[in-house]
């Protein structure tokens, strides 16, 4: 039977995924590691040849989740190990989970719950921005973004999207433009980009200029595309309306960080994939794609960039 080394705490509740397929060891220590014919790999822990060394019949590091920014997949392809992830097992969770953030901070939520949790009434002056007819701008164009456009269209929004990856629009309808001529035009503004060095802090100071006075800006992709010293200052000087992040630089923030307690800021602590149906969907990709490789089967495969 296949040995599977799970990085960090195996939930009991997949115990079925693998029952009668393979054996789980590690599980949070390194038993095992020399045993794995596989490495199931959350989000913390780097894999690199170095990290393999140990273990010389691993020929997959099956990484739970879409972004891999802790596997070296080149220097695993190098010693014969290939990378796996799982694109399409958050996607549902991860676009409901934009959603319920774009609708929570343009209505802004968090301020209104402070306001009835102190006994205050309503305001004479409305806050919410009404989604109908307004521009969401998607920063990204791939299976998550592509959900997204969908809902927000049905809201009746207006959707535009960049992606230099990519050079037809996502879902019909959907206008495809530069990163500047997005931000100028869009009233919401939602990653979907991974985390590249060519797109460290893409949200920068002056592509927070570029934006419209009182837009928002809502991540769910990785924190690292978005400088947050700058957006804080676009917050605190009106740029921004709002912002509502599930990701952010560091993870998670430390206590006592300015974005933390604002009203015109939600904070996720990068849970958007977690519903009960999406999270095991990551474990049972995770563990599938493994046991492809092991089997020599085709398995969502990450290539090397050379």
């Amino acid at each position: 039977m296949p040995v599977l080394f799970v990085d960090h705490p195996y939930p009991a509740a997949y115990d079925d995924i693998v029952a009668g397929r393979a054996e789980i060891v590690g599980s949070g220590t390194d038993d095992g590691l020399d045993r794995a014919d596989a490495v199931i790999a959350g989000a913390v822990r780097r894999w690199d040849a170095a990290a393999v060394a140990a273990a010389p019949n691993v020929r997959a590091v099956s990484r739970i989740g879409v972004g891999y920014d802790n596997v070296d997949v080149d220097d695993l392809h190098r010693v014969g190990v290939v990378a796996c992830h799982t694109p399409t097992a958050p996607m549902v969770s991860t676009a409901e989970h934009t959603m319920a953030l774009l609708l929570a901070i343009t209505k802004h939520l968090p301020h209104h719950v402070r306001r009835a949790r102190a006994g205050l009434k309503g305001e004479p002056v409305g806050r919410a921005l009404e989604l109908d007819g307004q521009v969401l701008g998607l920063v990204g164009t791939g299976r998550i973004a592509s959900r997204v456009a969908v809902a927000a269209q049905a809201l009746g929004m207006r959707v535009v999207a960049t992606d230099p990856a990519h050079d037809v629009s996502p879902v019909e309808g959907v206008e495809l433009l530069s990163l500047d001529e997005l931000l100028r035009r869009s009233d919401v503004v939602s990653l979907h980009a991974p985390a590249l060095p060519t797109t460290t802090h893409m949200i920068d100071a002056d592509a927070l200029a570029t934006m419209r006075d009182g837009a928002y800006l809502v991540n769910c992709a990785r924190g690292a595309l978005v400088d947050h010293d700058a957006l804080l200052a676009a917050l605190d000087g009106g740029k921004l309306a709002g912002a509502a992040l599930d990701v952010t630089e560091p993870e998670p923030l430390p206590e006592g960080h300015p974005l933390l307690d604002r009203d015109d800021v939600i904070v996720t602590p990068h849970i958007a994939s977690a519903s009960v149906a999406g999270r095991r969907r990551l474990y049972q990709h995770a563990v599938d794609n493994a046991l492809a490789v092991i089997e020599g089967r085709p398995a969502s495969i990450v290539p090397p960039s050379a």
